[in-house]
Parts: structure tokens; C-alpha cells; sequence
């Protein structure tokens, strides 16, 4: 594979999954490790991603609210956005993680709607602030400088106090078969806290990130309440989550 094919495919992943690895880059290009640092060194002196440590990340994961001009896959994310909202109520307690596509839903809650939100996430906290009708309540713990998201025990700690109705999920991979996967240890504790937090899961996600996983399971397809995708529901991809028991919007 040429060096520009190389990189053309590195820039999608990062678009797609926000964090890759770079060893997972290296086994799905079949290059060595050292092929993907030099992409990614050059591809980050380009500004089309950012490097750290074993890996890279998105650009859009480095802002603060949803008005990046960059956001992979941004109809399919307002759209999906769109579907969470119909799940909304009056007086819910609501708590949502990171990423661009809960950002699409934060930006997109009604001004009138009378809720409270608890999230980790240092963006979608920002987001949620603008409406004024809405009490946003940051779970604070140590702050992951690639996710602009709390980690550790006192946000597990203070999960552990509460009870929401629903819980909004940052989905980076999702199969039927093999559940809700993460490759960050702490991210996998994090969003297990959250389920355990709340009394209906849904996740939302771009259909180009089901049927794939990572190292670490965070919970079986089965223990997801809602999946929320920019497919109709008949769609023939969604029906093995369907046939897990899981509602599709």
C-alpha cells in the first residue's frame, strides 16, 4: 500500500472512532509499528490528526462544543441526535458521556425542556450549559487530556450515588455477538459506572461502527436498552441487536 492510501486510511479511522491505536493501525494496514508512528508524525505536522502517546485522535476531540467543520459523518449524527430526543421528558435526570455525537444531541435539546444532565464529559457539560431550562451537573475526577473526560475513582464514587432514568453512551464499538467494547481500561470502568447509574442504556452510534469490537467489553448487546442509528429500524444490519432484545429507534 502506497504511502498516500496509507494515510488516507489512517485519517478515516481517526475520523470514524476518534481514538485508534496505533498497534491496531499497524495489524489492519499490515505495516510494522514504526511504518504507522512515521504516518501519523506526518499526518499530525499536516493538522489531519493528533498524535499521542500509542496512537492518535481526532481533531474534533480537542473542542470544546459541537461547531467543529470536521466532524465525521455529521448528517448521519444530527439525524441520530434527532431520534434521542423523542426519549426526552420533563423533570428527567439524564446522564450523558462524550463524544461529537452526544454533542449533536446536547446542542439539539429543546431550550424548553425542564431536566437535569450529569456528565464526565468537560464538552458536553459546555454544550448543556446553554440551555436554560436545564441543570448540568460535572462529574469531576482526574481529566483525561486526549478526552476532555473525568477518569478514576471519585467519578465512579459519585456514580455510585445516583440514579438516573436515562443514560446516554458514548459507543465507540458495538457487535451483537460481543457486545459494547472499549481498548481504554479506564473508559471500560467508566461507562460500566454509567449502566449501573441508570435505569435505561442507549446507545448512539453511526452504523460504520457496528459489527466490530475492541479489547475490553464493557457489556453484552443484550444490556443495552435503546440503539439509536441513522438506519431505519427494519434495516437488515440492526436485526441480530433486535433479535438481543434491544429496541431499535
Amino acid at each position: 500500500m502506497l504511502k498516500e492510501e496509507r494515510h488516507n486510511f489512517i485519517i478515516n479511522e481517526v475520523r470514524k472512532y476518534n481514538r485508534v491505536l496505533l498497534t491496531d493501525l499497524a495489524q489492519k494496514l499490515e505495516v510494522s509499528d514504526d511504518t504507522v508512528r512515521r504516518d501519523l508524525k506526518e499526518l499530525d505536522a499536516l493538522d489531519k490528526v493528533k498524535k499521542v502517546h500509542g496512537g492518535a485522535v481526532s481533531k474534533s476531540y480537542h473542542i470544546y462544543t459541537h461547531a467543529q467543520p470536521d466532524v465525521y459523518a455529521r448528517e448521519q449524527k444530527i439525524l441520530i441526535a434527532q431520534k434521542a430526543l423523542k426519549l426526552l421528558r420533563d423533570e428527567q435526570v439524564i446522564l450523558i458521556s462524550g463524544g461529537t455525537t452526544n454533542l449533536e444531541f446536547a446542542r439539539l435539546i429543546p431550550k424548553n425542556l425542564k431536566a437535569t444532565f450529569f456528565t464526565p464529559s468537560l464538552s458536553t457539560a459546555l454544550q448543556l450549559i446553554n440551555h436554560p431550562n436545564s441543570e448540568t451537573i460535572f462529574i469531576g475526577g482526574k481529566i483525561s487530556k486526549e478526552m476532555q473526560l473525568a477518569l478514576g475513582g471519585s467519578v465512579i464514587n459519585t456514580l455510585s450515588q445516583i440514579k438516573t432514568d436515562l443514560c446516554l453512551i458514548g459507543t465507540g464499538h458495538l457487535d451483537a455477538y460481543h457486545g459494547l467494547s472499549e481498548f481504554d481500561w479506564e473508559v471500560v470502568q467508566l461507562k460500566k459506572a454509567m449502566m449501573k447509574a441508570s435505569k435505561k442504556v442507549v446507545a448512539l452510534t453511526i452504523s460504520e461502527k457496528l459489527n466490530s469490537s475492541q479489547r475490553y467489553r464493557v457489556c453484552e448487546a443484550g444490556e443495552i436498552d435503546y440503539l439509536i442509528t441513522e438506519l431505519d429500524p427494519s434495516d437488515a444490519v440492526l436485526q441480530p441487536y433486535i433479535s438481543q432484545g434491544v429496541t431499535v429507534l
